[in-house]
């Protein structure tokens, strides 16, 4: 089996190279010579674990490919995946420039029968543009190629998504044939011998499920950190609330966490398409507005803790910060709450030292040489007049707080993911802040 994946980003590099390591044939394509170039020195134009050392073994095996050449390569594929980026326009919508440009050079070049399937997240219509555009390129070559268009979102977790594309919880796919929907299952068949299963719907059906299910994700944690912020105030503790609903197995204890606000490439821009979406169709998302207000609120939480503890002139202050991405396992520095939280503290005159294991090179294309950064978490607190513990990466969850102690020029601990606990750091002479303890 031949298919082609167009984009070689978080989705589409991932996506490809999965296929490719169950046997097979998949040419990975970008317009970026460059990255191309990259990916055939083994050089990942993303950190995820597990996906460098893959990569290599199918490229050398000669099951994955890559390739600047659309029309090359997509001549006798079965599927084309459209994995480009989507970004978010200043309305919220999703920008389907690039979708719609694959989906016309698909029409331009293709030579047999082809499913052409959308696997970036877009919003619900999209696959009947992708379908008009490859039927307009087609048409304006005066061929007769049929073909089907299917929607194929995808659910994965950055920092876990090898295991989630090898060991899926389910597959969602929309079709509008069932000669697609059997291209689909032989596709997606390697995958499944774990039991659980593909989803076949109708496309729209497919294209409303992630946003749904973003959105979804999204409300939890807004929603933990609004009651988070409400335990605070009453005098009540987070984390034992949370125990104490995560147990109601209709809620579960997953995304229940109360931290310093969400993040990344897809939490963000799907709340926001789907809202624009509604406000297209005449219909006000209440909740999800609600939501995103929460979440943009959360990303300041831990500066209002700073300006109490020390005020708002934080001239000749020196902040520690431990993570940078928004979340572990992944250099991902879109929508992540540490840029809020370091440009508050410059603002207010602090200078700030950073460490992150993966994302400090990501980074500096945000915070430039606005900060300093560290060569290890300890290196950071030389000096420093607090800590502030913002992504919850392994390494930092069992610090030598004796060292941290001698380091710090006072010891002053604001914890965004309360991975700490707070009666054995004070009972060390530390003052600690935590989110709605």
């Amino acid at each position: 089996m031949k298919i082609a994946v167009v984009g070689t980003g978080y989705v589409g590099l991932v996506t490809g190279t999965c296929f490719a390591e169950v046997g097979i044939d998949v040419t990975c394509i970008d317009i970026d010579q460059k990255k191309i170039d990259g990916l055939k020195e083994g050089i990942m134009p993303i950190y995820e674990p597990g996906l460098e050392t893959m990569v290599k073994k199918n490229y050398e095996k000669g099951r994955l490919h890559f390739s600047t050449n659309l029309a090359e390569s997509i001549q006798d594929c079965e599927t084309a995946f459209i994995a480009v980026g989507t970004p978010p326009g200043e309305d919220g919508s999703a920008d389907l420039k690039y979708v719609l440009a694959v989906a016309k050079s698909i029409g331009e070049n293709m030579n047999n029968y082809m499913v052409v399937v959308t696997k970036s997240t877009v919003p619900v219509g999209t696959a009947q543009k992708v379908k008009k555009e490859v039927a307009a390129a087609l048409k304006k070559r005066g061929v007769d190629i049929p073909f089907d268009v299917a929607s194929n979102p995808e659910f994965l977790k950055e920092g876990a998504a090898i295991a989630d594309f090898l060991k899926p919880d389910r597959i969602v796919v929309g079709v509008e044939s069932e000669k697609a929907e059997e291209i689909m299952k032989k596709l997606y068949k390697p995958f499944l011998l774990n039991g659980h299963p593909t989803i076949f719907m109708d496309v729209p059906s497919a294209e409303m499920t992630k946003y749904a299910a973003n959105s979804m994700l999204a409300t939890k944690i807004s929603f933990m950190n609004d009651i988070a912020n409400l335990c605070e105030i009453m005098g009540a503790d987070v984390n034992m609330v949370r125990k104490g609903i995560g147990s109601d197995n209709r809620i579960g204890n997953k995304f229940i966490y109360p931290g310093v606000g969400y993040g990344g490439s897809c939490f963000p821009k799907d709340v926001k398409a789907l809202i624009k979406t509604a406000e297209d169709n005449g219909y006000t998302m209440s909740v999800l507005k609600a939501v995103e207000e929460v979440n943009e609120r959360q990303k300041s939480v831990m500066v209002t803790k700073v300006k109490s503890h020390f005020g708002s002139d934080l001239k000749g202050k020196t902040f520690a910060v431990w993570g940078l991405s928004f979340k572990p396992k992944t250099d991902d520095m879109r929508e992540a709450p540490s840029i809020v939280i370091i440009n508050a503290l410059l603002e207010m005159g602090a200078k700030v030292k950073a460490y992150d294991p993966i994302a400090m090179e990501e980074a500096k294309h945000d915070l430039k040489d606005t900060i300093t950064y560290a060569k290890d978490e300890y290196d950071t607190l030389i000096d420093a007049d607090a800590l502030l513990l913002v992504t919850e990466w392994p390494e930092f969850r069992i610090p030598n707080f004796d060292v941290v102690g001698r380091l710090m020029k006072s010891k002053v601990i604001f914890d965004g993911r309360n991975i700490y606990d707070k009666q054995e750091v004070k009972n060390l002479g530390f003052d600690y802040y935590g989110i709605g303890i």
